[in-house]
């Protein structure tokens, strides 16, 4: 009688939905901050997109061993552990004097909070309702994750222009205090497995090939050379720990992670293509971002309006995705979903000027916001489709592991391909628009170094030249990055495609 009622009551979906929420705020809301970051703290914006990254790699990294956690310590119990954790390392971020100490509280004490929390909210979701209760209640979960990323822009930028971004993690806290307040409405989940079976020596291994991967992307554009042979060690330990993962098994013991799980299409699908989603809209964020500060010389505030129509388009198209897809399929919708993103990133790498406004880039905004909507809102779901109710755990921890690489990624990889696309594109636009100055290796640093501090057009005015050549970098820089968007959404597109779906209601 006690499941009956919590199973009619959606305030267990309400608590995991902030936690949803303000998980994937954080990744986001500095976006608009970031100059202002780097002025209070006396940092660089490298060091900014670093830690803005590893709060999502530290997560990642512990997703696996989170999940397992589930079984041994009970999903309430280690959601709450890690609310707690989230509370203490949100605290310490919004009183940060440094960025070692920003770097602390935001990417270390959160990611690792994060992580603790991230699993637990697909589990207990999975395991509070059934049916259609459970379509719908994952599917808000995802939609106030993505919701929460595409509005971070707008949040952090009121935050940052009327009080400071430290408000920000400030208003986080007071969330995790509600999480706090209302825990027992959470139901509670007996643990299934002891101490003894934790699987230290995997979690130890794919831990590392996390870090590898990620720091080995995040490198790419300091040495190349390196950097290729960390990703290559990354991908050899996470293939050492599947190999070590089917052995334990073999052997009787309990795996970290069930390897079997990936026999389901659904599960290996759409936990890429829940990757492929949040690293497209997390990178395109981040780029749009020091557009809109650097080029336009916009605040934090304005920033974020101008992001907004992506809000609105994900918002709407999200919260509509569990009724249509019960007419016409999740397959159908999350294909449709993927070509309207491509056809916004399309039209927004045409929008890329000095004399851009923000009228200019709303219909992008708002077409790529809607497509994302479709696919985020309806992918969890699908990849969990067929997992056993004693898979649940293990298969929540995948697609975390997904979202938050993604997440990581997306900053990393569109961040690089920025960068590379600036550093490539000085030489050719000096050569071909301040010819006199090819051999200015000054001219060369100048130009480049306006980037690294994300200087704008006040910085070099007086030199008529420059501003030339910077803003034909801009504008061929910003459109190879959202060109690069529209390719991983078509890979989503095509992923759609071996999707195994439900069958639609006549």
């Amino acid at each position: 009688m006690n499941e009956t009622i919590k199973e009619q009551s959606w305030l267990p979906l309400i608590v995991v939905a902030l936690a949803s929420f303000i998980i994937a705020l954080d990744a986001t809301f500095m976006n608009v901050s970031i100059s202002q970051v780097v002025v209070d703290l006396n940092t660089d914006v490298s060091t900014i997109q670093m830690t803005m990254s590893f709060y999502t790699l530290i997560t990642a990294a512990f997703m696996l061993l989170s999940a397992k956690l589930q079984d041994i310590v009970g999903k309430k119990k280690l959601f709450l552990i890690g609310t707690a954790l989230y509370g203490v390392g949100t605290f310490t971020a919004s009183i940060s004097p440094s960025a070692e100490i920003l770097f602390l509280g935001w990417a270390l004490i959160e990611g690792i909070a994060g992580a603790l929390m991230m699993p637990a909210t697909v589990s207990i979701i999975s395991g509070t309702y059934s049916g259609e209760k459970r379509t719908v209640a994952l599917a808000i979960v995802g939609v106030m994750g993505a919701v929460a990323a595409a509005i971070g822009p707008l949040f952090g930028g009121v935050m940052t222009t009327f009080l400071s971004w430290r408000y920000g993690f400030a208003c986080e806290l007071i969330i995790v205090v509600l999480i706090l307040v209302f825990r027992n409405k959470l139901p509670d989940f007996a643990p299934t497995e002891s101490r003894s079976d934790l699987d230290i020596t995997g979690s130890i291994i794919s831990f590392i090939g996390l870090i590898l991967l990620v720091l080995g992307i995040l490198s790419l554009s300091k040495d190349f050379n390196t950097s290729i042979i960390v990703i290559i060690l990354g991908l050899v330990a996470l293939a050492i720990f599947a190999l070590f993962e089917v052995r334990r098994k073999r052997n009787g013991k309990v795996p970290l992670l069930d390897m079997e799980l990936f026999k389901d299409r659904n599960l290996r699908v759409g936990t890429i293509i829940l990757l492929m989603a949040y690293l497209s809209m997390g990178g395109a964020l981040f780029a749009i971002s020091l557009f809109l500060q650097s080029v336009l010389q916009l605040n934090a505030f304005n920033t974020g309006l101008t992001t907004l129509p992506l809000t609105i388009g994900l918002l709407i198209f999200a919260v509509a995705a569990p009724s249509l897809s019960a007419k016409i399929g999740h397959k159908k919708l999350m294909a449709l979903g993927s070509i309207i993103a491509i056809i916004g990133c399309l039209i927004l790498s045409y929008q890329f000027r000095l004399d851009t406004t923000m009228l200019d880039l709303m219909p992008g905004m708002f077409i790529m916001g809607a497509g994302l909507g479709f696919s985020m809102a309806l992918s969890v779901d699908v990849a969990l489709f067929n997992i056993p109710k004693e898979g649940q755990n293990n298969a929540s921890g995948i697609t975390s592991t997904g979202q938050s690489l993604g997440e990581s990624m997306g900053t990393a990889i569109i961040g690089i391909i920025l960068i590379l696309g600036v550093m490539g594109g000085v030489g050719t636009a000096v050569d071909t628009y301040a010819p006199d100055h090819s051999n200015d290796q000054q001219f060369h640093d100048d130009v480049y170094n306006y980037f690294q501090k994300v200087g704008t057009i006040d910085d070099i005015k007086q030199n008529n030249t420059l501003v030339d050549v910077v803003n034909i970098i801009i504008q061929n820089a910003m459109a190879f990055v959202m060109q690069i968007t529209a390719i991983l959404m078509g890979i989503v597109l095509v992923l759609t495609f071996r999707l195994q779906d439900k069958k639609v209601k006549s």
